[in-house]
Protein backbone atom coordinates (compact mmCIF):
# COMPACT_ATOMS: atom_id res chain seq x y z
CA UNK A 1 0.00 0.00 0.00
CA UNK A 2 1.43 3.52 -0.93
CA UNK A 3 0.77 6.77 0.71
CA UNK A 4 -0.43 9.80 -0.71
CA UNK A 5 2.99 10.83 -1.60
CA UNK A 6 4.05 8.12 -3.13
CA UNK A 7 1.19 7.59 -5.28
CA UNK A 8 1.00 11.02 -6.57
CA UNK A 9 4.76 10.52 -7.30
CA UNK A 10 3.84 7.40 -9.27
CA UNK A 11 1.25 9.45 -11.29
CA UNK A 12 3.92 11.84 -12.65
CA UNK A 13 6.54 8.96 -12.98
CA UNK A 14 4.37 6.19 -14.65
CA UNK A 15 1.68 8.00 -16.93
CA UNK A 16 3.06 9.14 -20.01
CA UNK A 17 1.94 12.71 -20.70
CA UNK A 18 1.18 13.58 -17.07
CA UNK A 19 2.36 17.16 -16.08
CA UNK A 20 0.10 17.60 -12.36
CA UNK A 21 -1.71 15.07 -9.78
CA UNK A 22 -3.54 15.94 -7.04
CA UNK A 23 -5.68 14.00 -3.86
CA UNK A 24 -8.45 16.26 -3.14
CA UNK A 25 -11.49 16.00 -0.79
CA UNK A 26 -14.54 16.91 -2.34
CA UNK A 27 -16.51 17.59 0.78
CA UNK A 28 -14.46 20.56 1.63
CA UNK A 29 -12.73 21.32 -1.83
CA UNK A 30 -9.22 20.78 -0.03
CA UNK A 31 -6.50 19.31 -1.92
CA UNK A 32 -4.97 16.60 0.24
CA UNK A 33 -1.76 16.03 -1.86
CA UNK A 34 -0.24 17.59 -4.98
CA UNK A 35 2.62 17.25 -7.38
CA UNK A 36 3.22 19.20 -10.69
CA UNK A 37 1.39 22.33 -12.29
CA UNK A 38 3.36 25.69 -11.59
CA UNK A 39 3.23 29.40 -12.04
CA UNK A 40 1.03 28.84 -15.33
CA UNK A 41 -1.21 25.81 -13.41
CA UNK A 42 -2.58 26.87 -10.09
CA UNK A 43 -2.80 22.55 -8.98
CA UNK A 44 -4.75 24.56 -5.43
CA UNK A 45 -7.49 25.92 -7.92
CA UNK A 46 -8.32 23.50 -10.20
CA UNK A 47 -8.76 21.13 -7.54
CA UNK A 48 -10.81 22.88 -5.91
CA UNK A 49 -13.06 24.03 -9.02
CA UNK A 50 -13.27 19.72 -9.91
CA UNK A 51 -14.87 19.60 -6.64
CA UNK A 52 -17.76 21.25 -7.79
CA UNK A 53 -17.88 19.44 -11.58
CA UNK A 54 -17.83 16.16 -8.54
CA UNK A 55 -20.62 17.31 -6.93
CA UNK A 56 -22.46 18.09 -10.02
CA UNK A 57 -22.67 15.08 -11.29
CA UNK A 58 -23.47 13.42 -8.10
CA UNK A 59 -26.21 15.48 -7.48
CA UNK A 60 -27.40 15.16 -11.15
CA UNK A 61 -27.31 11.28 -10.87
CA UNK A 62 -29.03 11.24 -7.87
CA UNK A 63 -32.27 13.57 -9.51
CA UNK A 64 -31.97 11.23 -12.12
CA UNK A 65 -32.45 8.46 -10.06
CA UNK A 66 -29.19 6.34 -11.40
CA UNK A 67 -28.03 3.86 -8.63
CA UNK A 68 -24.56 3.93 -10.62
CA UNK A 69 -21.27 4.84 -9.23
CA UNK A 70 -18.94 7.33 -11.35
CA UNK A 71 -15.77 5.78 -12.47
CA UNK A 72 -14.48 8.95 -13.24
CA UNK A 73 -15.06 12.26 -15.29
CA UNK A 74 -12.79 13.33 -17.81
CA UNK A 75 -12.91 17.05 -19.25
CA UNK A 76 -11.17 17.53 -22.83
CA UNK A 77 -9.73 20.87 -23.60
CA UNK A 78 -7.66 21.85 -26.67
CA UNK A 79 -3.92 20.83 -25.21
CA UNK A 80 -4.44 18.62 -21.72
CA UNK A 81 -6.74 15.89 -20.65
CA UNK A 82 -8.21 16.23 -17.04
CA UNK A 83 -9.10 12.94 -15.75
CA UNK A 84 -11.06 12.72 -12.01
CA UNK A 85 -11.17 9.12 -10.47
CA UNK A 86 -13.40 8.89 -7.82
CA UNK A 87 -12.16 6.78 -4.71
CA UNK A 88 -14.12 3.57 -3.51
CA UNK A 89 -11.55 1.80 -1.35
CA UNK A 90 -11.86 1.72 2.34
CA UNK A 91 -11.10 5.13 3.21
CA UNK A 92 -11.92 7.10 0.13
CA UNK A 93 -15.47 8.00 0.60
CA UNK A 94 -15.34 11.57 -0.21
CA UNK A 95 -12.14 11.83 -2.41
CA UNK A 96 -11.00 11.87 -5.95
CA UNK A 97 -7.42 11.77 -7.65
CA UNK A 98 -7.25 14.41 -10.45
CA UNK A 99 -4.77 14.14 -13.38
CA UNK A 100 -3.63 16.86 -16.03
CA UNK A 101 -2.32 15.10 -19.06
CA UNK A 102 -0.80 16.99 -21.75
CA UNK A 103 -3.05 15.53 -24.89
CA UNK A 104 -0.34 15.70 -27.02
CA UNK A 105 1.89 12.73 -25.06
CA UNK A 106 -0.90 11.15 -23.50
CA UNK A 107 -2.28 7.79 -24.09
CA UNK A 108 -5.97 8.38 -22.69
CA UNK A 109 -6.84 4.69 -22.19
CA UNK A 110 -3.34 3.59 -20.80
CA UNK A 111 -3.33 6.59 -18.52
CA UNK A 112 -6.88 5.52 -17.20
CA UNK A 113 -5.15 1.98 -16.67
CA UNK A 114 -2.61 3.37 -14.58
CA UNK A 115 -4.69 5.61 -12.42
CA UNK A 116 -6.95 2.64 -11.35
CA UNK A 117 -3.79 0.87 -10.29
CA UNK A 118 -2.40 3.60 -8.44
CA UNK A 119 -6.14 3.96 -6.89
CA UNK A 120 -5.87 0.21 -5.94
CA UNK A 121 -2.33 0.76 -4.04
CA UNK A 122 -3.04 3.58 -2.06
CA UNK A 123 -3.84 3.79 1.36
CA UNK A 124 -5.51 6.70 3.11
Amino acid sequence: MANTETSLKDCLSSIEGATAAALVDYTSGMALGTIGGGKDFNLEIAAAGNTDVVRSKLRTMELLGLKEEIEDILITLSSQYHLIRLLKGRGGNGLFLYLVLDSSRSNLAMARHQLRRIENDLEV
